[in-house]
């Protein structure tokens, strides 16, 4: 099963440089589709004949698809326990990952209301708290338990001391946000930069107890990379100064 999304930056062929033509794989958390996505294109310019092809998805499900044999150089999680998972299955060497940035959660509600059946009461109206999401009848969708925001929102729940029961619970932020964007739920939970890149579709509420679970980013070269020195050289420009522009620009934060 392969869930995760699979794209390349595009489609660069070998030039008359000496490339031959090589892919480098990158398989990233949902929440990093658009800033790696970015980097991708610029690192495909400065490696003429290089494509990047990415697979973005749930860290979880990543980090076991690696651990299954997925081919893949460069994983990049939204914790670091999923990617202890995969250092402890042997997929990364210990020692090997690199913290890149850090990403906190808001409170995702459909700008206009929604367009969606759960919109037409203006359910979401006046939430500005996470207790405002136990109210009956808020149709709330958070990331399912095992994966990094999910586990997330548990840890900001109960530092509220709030009990909310989501009408789904999904394999990836992505799909939260995408639910929120389609009027299918009143509120979910979602990261800042998952907001920023929907700006125009949702709106973003901020609540203290996220503080309580601040999610480190950590990127790593795979052991059985095919292509160690580009994986290399790609980890570099992620923690690079542009890298860093790219990644704050997102709503991200600096490690």
């Amino acid at each position: 099963m392969l869930p995760a999304v699979l794209a390349g930056c595009g489609d660069t062929g070998a030039s008359g440089d000496g490339s031959d033509g090589r892919t480098l794989t990158v398989f990233a958390a949902a929440s990093l589709t658009e800033t790696f996505t970015s980097l991708g294109r610029s690192f495909e310019a400065s490696h003429p004949g290089v494509k990047v092809r990415f697979s973005f998805g749930g860290s979880s499900t990543l980090a076991r698809q690696i651990v299954e044999g997925a081919p893949a150089d460069v994983f990049a999680t939204a914790d670091t326990t999923t990617m202890n998972k995969a250092t402890d299955a042997g997929a990364v060497k210990a020692g090997q990952t690199q913290v890149f940035a850090r990403n906190r959660l808001v409170i995702a509600l459909p700008k206009d209301g929604g367009s969606g059946p759960s919109s037409g009461a203006g359910a979401a109206t006046g939430v500005r708290s996470l207790r405002d999401l136990a109210r009956p009848g808020l149709k709330v969708v958070l990331c399912a338990e095992q994966v990094p925001c999910g586990a997330a929102a548990g840890k900001a729940l109960d530092a509220a001391g709030v009990r909310v029961r989501p009408v789904s619970q999904e394999q990836d932020v992505k799909a939260v946000l995408t639910k929120v964007r389609m009027g299918e739920a009143d509120a979910g939970l979602v990261y800042r930069t998952d907001v920023r890149s929907a700006a125009s579709e949702v709106q973003g509420v901020d609540f203290p107890e996220s503080a309580k679970a601040v999610n480190d980013y950590p990127i790593a070269v795979l052991d059985k990379a095919p292509q160690q020195a580009l994986a290399r050289e790609f980890v570099q420009l992620v923690r690079s100064g542009q890298g860093r522009s790219t990644l704050t620009g997102a709503g991200f934060e600096a490690p």
